[in-house]
C-alpha cells in the first residue's frame, strides 16, 4: 500500500472517530439523521478499525499484508457509509411560504420538553423560529448553567434567536405586567405568524402565569397554540397535532442538553418517547406533539 493511501485512510479514520466523539459532532448526527446514534457508532467503529490497522502496519513495519487489507476494507467502509448516510437523512419538507414562529416558555427546559421536535422541524423547513424563556430556573438548579442550557437548546432546535429573562422562578405571577411588556416588545419586533406557549390547563403556577401573560400580550393575534408540559392537567385536550416522525431523537437530545436537570423523571428519554407515541396514536402516526388552539388562522399557519 502506498504512503498516500495510508495517509488518506488514516485521515478518514481519525476524522470519523473525532467527529463521532466531540459534542458538536454528536449534535450534527442527531440533527441530520434518523437512527443517529447507530450511524455515529458505526462510523466511529469503522474509523477506529482503520486507525488500529494502521498502527498494526506501522508496528509491523508494513510486513503484514492482511493488515493492509483490513485497512483498505475499513476505509472503503467509511466511504460507503458516507454515501449510504444520505439515505438516512431526516426527511423534512421545504416551506414555500416560510412563517415566523414565536415559542414562549416559563423555564429553561420547557420548550424542549413541550414542542422541541415541532420547533426543530419548522426550522428545518425554512420557517423562522424564535424563543423566549421567562426565568433562568434558579429554584430548580443553577441559574447560570440553566440559562446557558436554554440558549444551547434553542440553538440546537434551530431557533434564530433566544431571549432568557430572569423573572423570579416559582413566582412569575408577581411579574405579570413585566412579562406582558417583554412579550409585546418581542412581538412588535418579530411580528410572528404563530405564537406557542403553555396551556392554561397546567398545575404549575409559573406555566399558568406565562399562559396568562401571553394571552394578554397576544390579545390581538390570530394564531395561538398551547403546548403540553409534564405538569399539564387531565383537561389538556389537544386538537392540533404535528407529526414528528424522524424528529423524536432530536427532541430527546434537546431535552438531554439540560444536564442540570438530569435525573428528574420527566426528563428521561423513555418518558419523552412514550408521550410522543401516545399523541401519535391519537392521529394514527408514529410520533406526534399535541397543541390546544386558542385560535388558529389557517393562512397564518401555512405548511406546518
Amino acid at each position: 500500500m502506498s504512503a498516500a493511501l495510508y495517509a488518506v485512510a488514516g485521515l478518514l479514520g481519525a476524522l470519523a472517530v473525532v467527529w463521532a466523539v466531540i459534542p458538536v459532532g454528536r449534535n450534527w448526527y442527531v440533527r441530520k439523521f434518523i437512527t443517529p446514534h447507530r450511524l455515529r457508532l458505526a462510523m466511529a467503529g469503522t474509523g477506529a478499525v482503520v486507525l488500529l490497522g494502521l498502527i498494526g502496519c506501522v508496528l509491523g513495519s508494513f510486513k503484514n499484508p492482511w493488515l493492509e487489507v483490513v485497512v483498505l476494507l475499513a476505509a472503503a467502509g467509511l466511504i460507503v457509509g458516507c454515501l449510504v448516510a444520505s439515505a438516512l437523512r431526516i426527511n423534512h419538507g421545504v416551506a414555500t411560504q416560510p412563517r415566523r414562529v414565536l415559542a414562549i416558555g416559563a423555564h429553561p427546559d420547557d420548550l424542549e420538553l413541550a414542542c422541541g421536535a415541532t420547533l426543530a422541524k419548522l426550522a428545518d423547513a425554512g420557517h423562522e423560529v424564535r424563543t423566549m424563556v421567562m426565568s433562568s430556573g434558579s429554584q430548580g438548579g443553577d441559574s447560570s448553567i440553566r440559562a446557558m442550557e436554554a440558549e444551547s437548546g434553542s440553538e440546537f432546535m434551530g431557533a434564530s434567536e433566544v431571549q432568557v429573562h430572569d423573572f423570579t422562578d416559582t413566582s412569575l405571577s408577581d411579574h405579570g405586567q413585566e412579562m406582558v411588556k417583554a412579550i409585546e416588545a418581542l412581538m412588535e419586533d418579530f411580528r410572528p405568524d404563530v405564537v406557542m406557549t403553555h396551556s392554561g390547563h397546567d398545575y404549575h403556577q409559573d406555566h399558568q402565569a406565562v399562559h396568562s401573560a401571553t394571552m394578554r400580550a397576544a390579545r390581538q393575534h390570530s394564531s395561538i397554540l398551547c403546548f403540553e408540559s409534564p405538569s399539564s392537567t387531565r383537561q389538556f385536550n389537544p386538537s392540533v397535532f404535528v407529526d414528528i416522525d424522524g424528529y423524536l431523537d432530536v427532541k430527546i437530545h434537546a431535552v438531554s442538553m439540560h444536564r442540570n436537570q438530569k435525573g428528574k423523571p420527566y426528563m428521561s428519554a423513555e418518558r419523552v418517547r412514550s408521550l410522543a407515541a401516545f399523541r401519535g396514536s391519537q392521529v394514527k402516526t408514529s410520533y406526534a406533539e399535541g397543541f390546544e388552539p386558542v385560535r388558529l388562522l389557517g393562512s397564518a399557519v401555512g405548511e406546518f
